[in-house]
């Protein structure tokens, strides 16, 4: 009998058959999803209505990395949830198989290779690498040396109008009190070396848009990196007559999605100049905010877009002297609340709830520009879900999503194992040989001697 380590054990893993090697689980339990290359069998199962990743791994890696996933979760990372790592794996004659780390499957997360296809738009790709850079820094001021970032480790959920990264792989990882910046900037080659790699792989692919130079998109991310690396921990220093530069630090980085948790201001010995630097920046301003006053979870553009929402509302309704709180209530049940209810139950696969109460707040604003009116918030997300939201692809796992993925209109080698790349088409036409034909149609038994020559020259005619 298997051995299971889970904080939060769900029973209905039990029967699936552990005594099997992954790679050769039946394809009634498995789900197929793209995803990204992995040194490791990697399989997506279905138990009930629930979707887990399975990754084959030796046992001190499996628990090694379900107690740093653990350790991420409680530190507010944007990492996938460890469920469990099952081990004591044997086979039906005795052979010790290795044992499998499980977390749960991201909703609505869209894999890198679906991101960078032809055709995609430049503030696209610029909304992806971005959402990669804060991942990483948010990463480095938890203490979390990644050693092993890359596109493959990497999934993405739509924030509103861009994109949030999440961690889901963190086998190479470890965590630190603080890094050095000599740990940040070897994470940081690493990285470059990893997605360099896998642009080019993609490249190599057909599957990168020829627009896009894999050298040009490793550049920004490291440009980017380091730019943003300064906003959240640089100094600054000015003159004692430009004190509201102080607030203006704090509020370009809550508008980065940061809180500053702790502000060091010192001045020199005459008090004319100031130096200011955050010393711990937490990730998730907006986020925190929202879920404190309504108890919703959304990524922080989403829940920035919101409570820009609740601070409309509040204004409209004449409420500024009502507790935030209290407000926040009734926004929630008046406006967020009523406008997802509307959403039909065949169409939940679309997006999130918060992502789609975010288009239809742009919905709403477009059309009550071209109407020259203010739109109700129920009339824009009737036409949002007529117009638009039927047409959009699921990005969710359900029932009619669990089929065979294919990419650009390739079929893969294995549905289950995207990581083995696609079928090759070929123009090749098959060489036709007419002495083939004929030779098939002789009885061997029944000829004396087996004359190829003479065939040969039978053919001869009809070529």
């Amino acid at each position: 009998m298997p051995r299971f380590l889970s904080s939060q054990p769900d029973s209905r893993l039990i029967p699936l058959p552990w005594s099997t090697p992954l790679e050769e689980w039946p394809t009634d339990l498995l789900v197929a999803l793209p995803r990204g290359i992995s040194r490791h069998v990697v399989r997506f199962i279905r138990v009930g209505d629930e979707v887990y990743a399975a990754k084959e791994v030796i046992e001190h890696l499996a628990v090694h990395e379900y107690r740093l996933l653990h350790d991420l979760r409680r530190l507010g990372a944007h990492s996938v949830e460890p469920v469990a790592v099952v081990s004591g794996r044997l086979t039906r004659d005795g052979t010790q198989l290795d044992p499998i780390l499980i977390t749960r499957h991201l909703s609505f997360s869209l894999p890198y290779r679906s991101l960078f296809h032809s055709g995609v738009r430049q503030d696209t790709v610029m909304r992806l690498l971005d959402a990669l850079v804060v991942l990483l820094a948010q990463l480095h001021l938890l203490g979390f040396l990644w050693g092993d970032v890359s596109l493959s480790n990497v999934l993405f959920r739509r924030d509103a109008d861009s994109f949030a990264a999440w961690l889901v792989d963190a086998e190479t990882g470890e965590l630190h009190d603080k890094l050095t910046d000599g740990q940040r900037l070897h994470d940081l080659t690493i990285a470059r070396t990893n997605l360099f790699g896998e642009f080019l792989d993609l490249e190599a692919g057909g599957l990168l848009d020829s627009s896009l130079d894999p050298l040009t998109l490793v550049d920004t991310i490291e440009a980017r990196y380091n730019e943003l690396w300064s906003e959240l921990t640089g100094v600054e220093e000015f003159s004692g007559g430009e004190i509201h530069r102080i607030e203006g630090r704090v509020r370009r980085l809550n508008a980065l999605g940061f809180d500053v948790a702790e502000l060091e201001v010192s001045t020199d010995t005459s008090g004319e100049q100031i130096r200011i630097q955050p010393k711990v920046v937490d990730p998730g301003h907006h986020s925190r905010r929202l879920l404190r006053l309504t108890g919703l979870d959304a990524e922080e553009n989403q829940a920035r877009r919101m409570l820009n929402d609740l601070d409309t509302y509040r204004a409209r309704n004449n409420l500024g002297w009502v507790d935030e709180a209290v407000v926040a209530h009734q926004w929630l049940t008046e406006c967020y609340e009523p406008t997802v209810r509307r959403i039909p139950d065949e169409l939940r696969g679309k997006r999130d709830n918060a992502q789609f109460f975010h288009e239809v707040l742009d919905h709403r604003w477009y059309q009550s520009q071209a109407f020259n009116r203010e739109v109700p918030l129920w009339e824009a997300a009737d036409s949002y879900i007529r117009d638009f939201l039927t047409a959009l692809p699921d990005e969710a796992v359900t029932q009619a999503s669990m089929v065979q993925v294919t990419q650009q209109g390739m079929t893969p080698v294995n549905p289950y194992d995207p990581s083995k790349g696609y079928v090759e088409a070929t123009d090749e036409i098959p060489i036709f040989d007419p002495w083939e034909q004929d030779a098939e149609e002789i009885d061997v038994a029944a000829a004396s001697v087996l004359d190829i020559n003479s065939l040969r020259a039978k053919a001869r005619p009809q070529e």
